[in-house]
């Protein structure tokens, strides 16, 4: 299993968001992040990514969200931890390898090219009053969603 971490930063109504420009979910937008390194914590992997791929350091920071993405493909098996930036500084310059940031008012999300499963998860992780948000996504062969099941 791949374990990653999604960072969604918030401010004035607006959410930070990269078109990918690489494998996975290339040319949709999704939030910044990437995979844990060996021994890394899953906070501290976010406080990393978002400092690489944004140039932001993150200031407050809450883990909103446990995904489980499965498929019958050996490649395709991941927990991904969502989290919510709120309290940021951003001393350094975005990296433009991984995609291109732009930061989007939430009422024009939903209308994004993004990836089917964000689009189901996305309004509770942003929604800093709803309870963590835990579901298995899961994906046939041709990683097509097929079903959601969200636990309480």
């Amino acid at each position: 299993m791949i374990l990653a971490t999604m960072v969604y930063c918030l401010k004035d109504g607006a959410v930070l968001l990269m078109h990918r420009a690489k494998e996975p979910n290339r040319g949709l937008w999704t939030a910044p992040g990437g995979k844990l390194e060996a021994g890394e914590a899953p906070d501290a992997c976010a406080r990393r990514e978002i400092r690489e791929e944004a140039g932001i350091q993150a200031r407050e920071m809450r883990l909103r969200g446990l995904l489980t993405l499965t498929s019958p493909r050996p490649d395709w098996a991941w927990l991904l931890f969502a989290y919510a930036v709120t309290r940021f500084e951003q001393p350094g310059a975005p990296d433009p390898r991984e995609g291109e940031l732009r930061w989007w008012a939430l009422g024009d999300v939903p209308a994004l090219p993004m990836p089917p499963a964000d689009r189901v998860f996305l309004p509770d992780i942003l929604d800093l009053h709803a309870p963590l948000y835990e579901a298995t996504f899961r994906y046939d062969a041709d990683l097509r969603l097929l079903e959601v099941r969200r636990r309480p």
